[in-house]
């Protein structure tokens, strides 16, 4: 029987982006407008600003910079100013959720192309990149429902959570960081935030939840530890729906689970305010391995 996962820090909102950094599990603190990180010991402290609202993530640039993204890409300065770091109005006129640097200094960032929070009729969205100088386009088109995104410790792999259709999409990265040879990496799973493992294996969100079955006792959220193809390697249920996963810790062999209870869409300002929001540890059979 897997572990049962400990509860670290709880009383929150939303939490997702979650990213170890310096010692410390890093999160947005979605319907907070915070950036939160929190140590092993339980020890949390707001640490920059964020958008309001939800949908949005955290990375750093290689220079240890803080970027969030939401409606425009933003850097954070050491003064503490927060400025654009790209223009990508002529790459899409949405915001932007996920986001992820990679060991060269590249930055990928997914949209969903409609207003999901604003209840918006679904579209397919896109990947932008955004390179070390500043050049922005588009590197992937016709995602279904762009969510969590890692890439592989060789920078040759990006592996996308396209949360509607149910699958992880794995593609081949160029060498001026374009994306190429689209494939299925997993399907029949329902992703979300997602990380990858030094075997090579994601952690991902499995499809089956407490609303697929009605069942008061059953879990509401399932994490699970995929190898390309889809086998099932672990399994880990959560008592609410699991948002996103990350591994850290000082050996990156801590995996960190951020849960909330999920109501849908219009009742996301009750949901906000019960603040079920949850970040739990678990141990992970392999460690963390490339970015974020």
């Amino acid at each position: 029987m897997p572990q049962k996962p400990q509860v670290l820090l709880d009383g929150l909102a939303y939490v997702e982006s979650p990213r170890w950094h310096e010692d410390r599990l890093w999160f947005a603190h979605w319907g907070a407008g915070e950036v939160v990180a929190v140590d092993l010991d339980g020890r949390s402290e707001v640490v920059a600003p964020g958008p309001p609202g939800l949908g949005w993530s955290i990375d750093w640039l290689p220079d240890g910079r803080l970027l969030t993204t939401g409606p425009e890409l933003t850097r954070h300065e050491p003064d503490g100013r927060r400025v654009r770091h790209a223009d990508l109005s002529g790459v899409a006129d949405h915001g932007w959720n996920e986001i992820v640097v990679d060991g060269r200094g590249n930055i990928y960032l997914d949209g969903a192309g409609f207003d999901f929070l604003g209840g918006g009729a679904p579209e397919p969205g896109i990947i932008a990149l955004v390179t070390p100088d500043g050049a922005a386009r588009t590197v992937a088109e016709d995602i279904e429902f762009p969510n969590g995104m890692v890439v592989t410790p060789d920078n040759s792999t990006l592996i996308v959570a396209e949360s509607f259709a149910g699958r992880l999409t794995a593609f081949d990265i160029t060498d001026d960081g374009g994306l190429t040879n689209r494939r299925v990496w997993a399907d029949g799973i329902g992703p979300d935030g997602i990380c990858i493992d030094a075997e090579g294996a994601v952690w991902a969100q499995a499809a089956e939840v407490r609303s697929v079955t009605g069942r008061d006792e059953d879990p509401a959220g399932v994490c699970i530890r995929l190898r390309e193809g889809g086998q099932v390697l672990e399994r880990i249920e959560t008592e609410h729906d699991c948002f996103a996963c990350a591994l850290g810790g000082p050996d990156r062999r801590t995996l960190f689970l951020l849960t909330a209870v999920w109501r849908g869409i219009e009742q996301v300002d009750d949901a906000v305010a019960d603040r079920t929001g949850r970040i739990l540890t678990a141990p992970a059979p392999a460690p963390g391995a490339g970015w974020p």
